[in-house]
């Protein structure tokens, strides 16, 4: 009973690293990568469309994002949507494709983007604690209805807080990755 609860806890702790995980692929560093626009959404046809579902994003240089739309006709949202984003970012068009160069960030940019990257991790965390918070609550209600004993809730307890501390270690450990990744020249 009590590796149920432990298990529904690792899994949901490790949704919350996925989704760290793709909340700091978004953020920006130095340099292009076709995850800045992953979070994007263009207002297609009066619906809110992920970009990735409007167009084909590629790398060509390390400074250089090109976004190929499958259909012609949205080329005009995609580059609003890009300009509407909190990426700072200046989209061109050629009537092909949209390129954008990615500049270099300034020292003030990395700062807000490190303060955006530490917003992510503590968000994350806080999931984290809330899982942890649950799990507990349903160890106590085993211990409670005496489905467990007291000894076995106390283990049950501790198991969940190891587990939360792992979690919140490698929360913290992916958040200094990215910063590191920021901050580089």
């Amino acid at each position: 009973m009590i590796n149920d609860v432990l298990k529904d806890a690792e899994s949901r702790m490790g949704k919350a690293l996925d989704a760290l995980r793709r909340d700091l692929g978004g953020v920006r560093t130095g340099r292009a990568a076709p995850s800045m626009v992953d979070r994007l959404t263009v207002e297609y046809y009066g619906t809110a469309t992920p970009l990735n579902q409007l167009a084909g994003v590629s790398v060509p240089e390390a400074r250089l994002l090109v976004i190929q739309p499958y259909d012609r006709t949205t080329m005009g949202a995609i580059e609003k949507a890009i300009q509407k984003s909190e990426l700072g970012l200046n989209p061109n068009n050629d009537g092909q494709v949209i390129r954008i160069a990615i500049p270099p960030l300034t020292e003030e940019r990395r700062r807000q983007m490190v303060k955006l990257v530490h917003g992510n991790v503590e968000d994350a965390k806080v999931a984290i604690r809330h899982i942890r918070r649950d799990a507990i609550g349903q160890v106590r209600e085993l211990a409670d209805e005496r489905m467990i004993s007291e000894d076995d809730e106390r283990r049950g307890g501790q198991q969940v807080e190891d587990l939360t501390k792992r979690f919140v270690e490698e929360a913290d450990r992916i958040g200094k990755s990215k910063e590191t990744e920021v901050m580089e020249v």
